[in-house]
């Protein structure tokens, strides 16, 4: 049986056909524009009523639905304690709904859109003369794609619904239950937000059309006067269901299957392990809670009929002369598990659920149909369950399937709430941060998804970089660097001890600052500028590195005494005095203006001070002793320090760290953002604090 899309329009029958040809045109135009309840075109299988602008759709005359699209948490990855909270929670998410709110939870693996997303992580060129290695970057991300999840989009939802005589009186319920949702997934840690009606049309439409491009073109002006209905923009050619076990949808071929739960146990891995195939598919569960006291009642009944038998097989054994304590094995075990249901029911806060679990694999071929409908069943084989075909009834799964909360299959297990939440469905977070400033950091351990992250939008925006020698530390690093400055415009600042990132910074037109006792690159560590300090005294916050730096030299286990402090600050303050009077950058001072003020001082102290500089000053030592000659402005600046010797690394870093300040302090009074790279940081703490 074959369904095609009913034309849009009035159909003009050319005029060269025959009047024969004309007729049966018409004949055929004329039968699939007719509905009388049986489905004679596309649209008129799928079987909702009415899409509404806010998201509320009605299938029938009294049946309203509204759908919720909710990320992942980290689940399988967490702690066992973190587990078993998640998972009392989403028992708690359960219980919420009564008997009167049917809902569905649907699963969505589809094959990402290539174009819309190579649109959204290319990197817009900019004309620097980087352009080329911008595409050669957005092609890496767009192979990494393809390569980690086999180009497919994972996407999770639940529809609800309830019968109302009216739209409404249906509107208000349904924003009560959609509230109440919203703060459910909250307490859980998870954002979720509602779908309007176009949404939901285009969720669909992808659905129908998961085998080819067809873009969703769709605008609710486009209704008016058109004699269209949402149904004309969502509907695939056709749909074909030439025998009872699979069916077409365009140029895709389906198989519906239903899980049937025959496993006294099951793990909370099965719906992950599912939703791990690398094909598309939809996973759905239509999940309907029965009213307590009808299940109570439900479950006494069964008590007592197998009461009954147990006491006809009792009566049977006395007849036949043999002991009535003999009864078959399965009247004793379920009257066993009836009884522990009540008990549950009764007063272990469980509910009574009906669930009927659909899988809809997919394929170009039917050859790769087979394949993923056997890989399916081999997963729910692993976890002692079947996954049966659907017989003649390919339809009705396939539009249970949509998002409408509407089960058209009577094939139902009824289980507790622990058992029904068992099926929990978040696996691992999802870092995928849609914006112009966000950074590939590799693929997701457990989805296989793009992490691609703006850190300057999360919580802590720092980052650290573990792992073993040879793991890649430093090249995730440049990867990063590379990013950052393709796609950002912040400032890149890089401390290298080992010499490793110069070739990087050089082919983006960076600057390498060379620093050992032996380079002609020098960075002064007198320089300071007006914007060094929050505040409006950055010869105060100057003056507090100098006497770090002298600290350092002077040396001693107590380091310096106070009257030491006392003369140093004295000197510094009428140093920058003198700059800030007329500030040129070739009158920046000197450490040699340090000690040749120090030398003029009184005290005794100051000599001391004045004689341990006297190496950095005039001596062998004496790289921190020129004005800056390099351009510490560059967008791209390297201070490589791998040729420090052991007397300078100490002093070096901290000059290094202090050139790092100045530029995030210039930076920030400009609204300008700095990203800082230290490698090997725990060597340059060492070195800084010793």
């Amino acid at each position: 049986m074959t369904f095609f899309k009913k034309p849009k329009k009035k159909y003009e029958i050319p005029a060269h056909l025959s009047m024969a040809e004309k007729k049966e045109i018409r004949r055929i135009i004329d039968n699939v524009s007719r509905d009388d309840g049986i489905p004679r075109t596309a649209q008129q299988s799928i079987p909702f009523d009415r899409m509404f602008k806010d998201g509320i759709c009605r299938i029938g005359s009294d049946y309203y639905t509204k759908t919720i699209r909710f990320s992942d948490i980290n689940y399988q990855l967490a702690l066992q304690e973190d587990k078993t909270e998640i998972f009392e929670e989403w028992c708690s998410f359960l219980n919420f709904f009564d008997s009167s709110v049917h809902f569905e939870l649907s699963f969505m693996n589809m094959a990402t859109d290539a174009e819309s997303f190579e649109k959204s992580i290319a990197i817009p060129h900019k004309g620097d003369g980087f352009d080329q290695v911008r595409d050669e970057y957005s092609t890496m991300l767009l192979r990494q794609m393809e390569a980690g999840n086999n180009g497919l989009t994972k996407t999770k939802f639940i529809t609800f619904g309830i019968y109302a005589d009216s739209m409404r009186s249906a509107k208000p319920r349904l924003i009560h239950i959609e509230t109440d949702i919203l703060n459910n997934f909250k307490r859980l840690g998870v954002y979720a937000w509602p779908l309007d009606g176009k949404d939901r049309l285009e969720l669909m439409h992808k659905q129908f059309h998961m085998g080819d491009d067809e873009k969703f073109r769709f605008d609710w002006k486009y209704l008016a006067g058109s004699g269209l209905s949402v149904k004309d923009f969502i509907a695939p050619a056709s749909f074909s269901f030439p025998n009872g076990r699979m069916f077409t949808m365009g140029s895709t071929y389906g198989c519906m299957s239903f899980l049937s739960i025959d496993a006294s146990d099951i793990s909370d891995r099965m719906l992950a392990d599912v939703l791990n195939m690398e094909s598309s598919m939809i996973v759905t569960m239509h999940i309907h809670s029965v009213d307590q006291n009808e299940a109570i009642k439900t479950v006494k009944h069964t008590i007592t009929e197998l009461d009954r038998s147990k006491i006809e097989e009792q009566k049977k054994a006395v007849r036949s002369g043999y002991d009535m304590d003999i009864i078959p094995s399965d009247l004793a075990t379920f009257g066993k598990d009836a009884k522990d249901l009540l008990k549950e029911l009764q007063s272990q806060n469980e509910r009574m659920f009906l669930l009927t679990f659909l899988v809809m694999n997919t394929g170009r071929t039917k050859q790769e149909l087979e394949n993923n409908v056997f890989q399916a069943k081999s997963i729910a084989q692993k976890h002692n369950c079947n996954l049966v075909t659907l017989d003649f009834q390919q339809e009705q799964g396939l539009m249970s399937s949509l998002p409408l909360a509407n089960n058209l299959i009577e094939i139902e297990r009824g289980m507790t709430t622990s058992s029904t939440a068992i099926f929990v469905p978040f696996t691992t977070q999802e870092l995928f941060q849609a914006g112009n400033e966000s950074l590939y950091y590799g693929l997701n351990a457990l989805s296989n998804n793009l992490i691609m992250v703006d850190r300057k939008q999360l919580k802590n925006p720092n980052g650290l970089i573990l792992g073993t020698p040879g793991s890649g530390k430093s090249f995730a690093a440049k990867r990063e660097i590379a990013n950052a400055f393709l796609v950002t415009d912040d400032d890149v600042i890089i401390s290298d001890p080992e010499s490793e990132y110069s070739p990087l910074v050089e082919r983006f037109g960076g600057q390498v600052i060379k620093i050992s006792p032996t380079s002609t690159q020098y960075i002064n560590p007198m320089d300071i500028n007006m914007d060094y300090s929050d505040d409006d005294n950055p010869i105060a916050l100057k003056a507090d590195f100098i006497l770090s730096l002298c600290e350092l030299i002077v040396g001693g286990k107590e380091g310096l005494q106070p009257v030491e402090k006392t003369v140093i600050d004295r000197c510094i303050h009428q140093i920058y005095q003198r700059y800030f009077e007329h500030p040129d950058p070739e009158k920046m001072p000197l450490l040699e203006d340090l000690y040749y003020e120090l030398l003029k001082q009184d005290e005794p102290e100051a000599r001391h001070v004045a004689t341990a500089l006297e190496i950095y000053v005039s001596g062998s030592l004496n790289v921190f002793n020129h004005r800056t000659n390099v351009d510490i402005t560059n967008r791209l600046v390297c201070y490589d320090i791998k040729d420090l010797g052991k007397q300078l690394k100490k002093i070096g870093m901290l000059v290094v760290q202090d050139q790092v300040w100045g530029r995030v302090t210039q930076n920030r009074s400009a609204g300008r953002s700095t990203r800082y790279y230290m490698d090997e940081m725990h060597r340059a703490r060492r070195s800084v604090t010793e």
